[in-house]
Parts: structure tokens; C-alpha cells; sequence
């Protein structure tokens, strides 16, 4: 393959369709030939300021690489590239490495592309008992939000949890947090289709006054929320911002957070060695993930999938080059 066909954010919500050079893998890639790629909400800012590389980081592919122990294999691609050296790397938090900056289809092509080059430590093999469609699932909506709960369990083992935001992180958060111990959950969402979304996965929906969380798991990134989320855990709760914001968060110390002891995680993305229990997760409830994949596109109709994903009327599409 010399030339591929890719996605192009030119910004104010248009995205075309160009042809691009496929670059020959370097030391220590593989080529990719991509079956699908996950709508983000990180990628919105994207959609409408524009790109200069290829976005797209929740992958899934088909290795082309003849002698390669992969070639011809489903895989998913670990977005952070680590180097497997630093201290970070070295205590198992890949995400973390401290000496490779890059972030495959930030600042590195992605996959809303044909096809893209991979470091090869970066590729997650792909069970034959996963569907195509609910691979990429395996990234974003279950690592990044089950690495957080595994991290707020650090500090409280269960009990209640608010998720402040039902898009595809808040949505994956209420999965994770339900399967590793918060049997009671609520969730805060304005768009309805969401919202009803998460009912249906089990969430109570909160009235906007109730407090007292062990658990409160921000994913909108909005200062309104992130407020809220202070003022409505429980003492001895843990608050873990997941959403993710460009702008100053002033928060206003009244007193339903003076007076009120309480931990403030911040988390992001998951370490590689949690995929074999993220696999677990999955496996665990597929007929509840199925439900949030809720459209398919190809290529030339990303633009008008992007749309509706902005405007909350989807969960988690999908790009498919099936």
C-alpha cells in the first residue's frame, strides 16, 4: 500500500477525505491495516478546530507484517508510546513513561486512516473470542475508566458512586464502577438519550441534591460538575477527574466542602499490564457494551457521524473499514 485514504479535520465540523502517502514502518513498527476506530469526545475539539495529522486513537486493526509474530492478526493499539526503560515503565505504569512524550493519533498519526505504523510494543493482540466491533471498547470506555475505580479503590472499597457526565467515558465508568464493587450507582447527564442510556445500565438518575458518594467519577471535564463533585462526596470519598478541560477550574470552598475530608484523584488512560482484566471485564458483560456502540460509518460519512456524537444523539460510534 503506497497511498491510503484518510480522514482530514479541517475544523468547524468538517472533516473530507484525502489521499495520503503510507510511510514505511521504521525500526521497531509494523504496519497496521485499520478494521475500525472509536468516535472520542476528546476528539471533538478536533472536529471543530481542526488537525494538521491524522486523529483517531482507539484502534483496531490487522497486522501486515510478513514474518512478524502478529502478521495477519487482530490488534488494538496502546496509544502512549513507552520506552520500557524509565522508572515509570520499569514499576508497570506505561502511561506514565517518563521519556516518550508521543500519543499514537495525538501527536503521531492515528487511525482514522486506512492504515498507520505501530511500535510494535504497543500492540495488544486481540482475543478470537472478541468481536470486531467491541474491541475498541477495550482502550478508552473499560481501561481508562477501570484504571481510575482500581485507583479510587486504593482508598474506598465500595459503596455509592456518582458519575457526573454519560458520554462514552462516563457510560464506561458506570460498567467499571458496578463490576468492581459499587453496587449503588447514579448518574447526572442533560442530553436524554444518554442519560436514558445510562438508566439502562443500571444507574439511578440523581436529582442534583443528594450527596454523601464514597465515590464521585467526573467525566464531562466541566467546572460546574467538578464542583459538584467536591461538594458531593461523602467525608472520606474519593473525587477522580476523568473528563478533560482546557480551561481554568476556579472552585468556590463554601462550606459543604470546608469542613470535609476527602481524596482528589486525577487519572489517566490505564497501564498495559491491565489489559488481560480488562479482557475480564468484557468478557464479563458483553450484552451491556454491545448496547453502546450504536453506529457505524465508513470514512466518507465520519463528518455527519461526528455531528451526531456532538450533539450527545450517540454513545460510542464507530469508524469501520469492514
Amino acid at each position: 500500500m503506497n497511498r491510503m485514504r484518510a480522514a482530514i479535520f479541517e475544523g468547524a465540523g468538517k472533516i473530507s477525505v484525502g489521499e495520503r502517502e503510507a510511510p514505511e514502518p521504521q525500526a521497531g513498527e509494523v504496519r497496521l491495516a485499520v478494521a475500525s476506530c472509536a468516535l472520542c469526545g476528546s476528539d471533538l475539539r478536533l472536529f471543530r478546530e481542526g488537525a494538521s495529522w491524522i486523529p483517531g486513537h482507539e484502534i483496531m486493526g490487522r497486522v501486515e507484517a510478513p514474518g512478524h509474530a502478529l502478521d495477519g492478526r487482530r490488534a488494538l493499539v496502546y496509544i502512549p508510546v513507552f520506552c520500557g526503560a524509565c522508572a515509570r515503565c520499569r514499576a508497570g505504569d506505561t502511561h506514565l513513561c517518563e521519556t516518550d512524550p508521543d500519543l499514537i493519533g495525538w501527536n503521531r498519526p492515528g487511525g482514522y486512516a486506512e492504515a498507520l505504523n505501530v511500535p510494535e510494543r504497543c500492540l495488544l493482540p486481540v482475543p478470537d473470542d472478541i468481536p470486531d466491533a467491541l474491541a475498541p471498547l477495550l482502550l478508552d470506555v473499560i481501561g481508562t475508566t477501570a484504571h481510575a475505580v482500581r485507583l479510587a479503590r486504593k482508598l474506598v472499597s465500595g459503596g455509592r458512586a456518582l458519575v457526573l457526565g454519560a458520554g462514552p467515558i462516563g457510560l464506561g465508568a458506570i460498567l467499571s464502577a458496578r463490576a468492581l464493587g459499587f453496587s449503588a450507582l447514579t448518574v447526572s447527564e442533560p442530553q436524554h438519550y444518554r442519560r436514558e442510556l445510562a438508566i439502562s445500565l443500571g444507574a439511578a438518575p440523581w436529582d442534583g441534591e443528594a450527596g454523601g458518594f464514597d465515590l464521585v467519577l467526573e467525566s464531562s471535564g466541566r467546572a460546574e460538575a467538578r464542583q459538584a463533585a467536591i461538594e458531593k462526596v461523602a467525608p472520606g470519598g474519593v473525587v477522580v477527574l476523568l473528563g478533560e478541560s482546557g480551561t481554568p477550574w476556579p472552585f468556590t470552598e463554601n462550606r459543604k466542602i470546608r469542613r470535609k475530608d476527602f481524596w482528589m484523584l486525577r487519572s489517566f488512560y490505564f497501564p498495559i499490564g491491565d489489559y488481560q482484566a480488562n479482557l475480564a471485564l468484557l468478557r464479563a458483560d458483553l450484552g451491556a457494551y454491545r448496547r453502546l456502540v450504536d453506529r457505524t460509518c465508513g470514512l466518507e460519512e465520519l463528518g455527519d457521524c461526528f455531528s451526531a456524537f456532538a450533539s450527545g444523539k450517540l454513545a460510542k460510534p464507530l469508524l469501520s473499514f469492514a
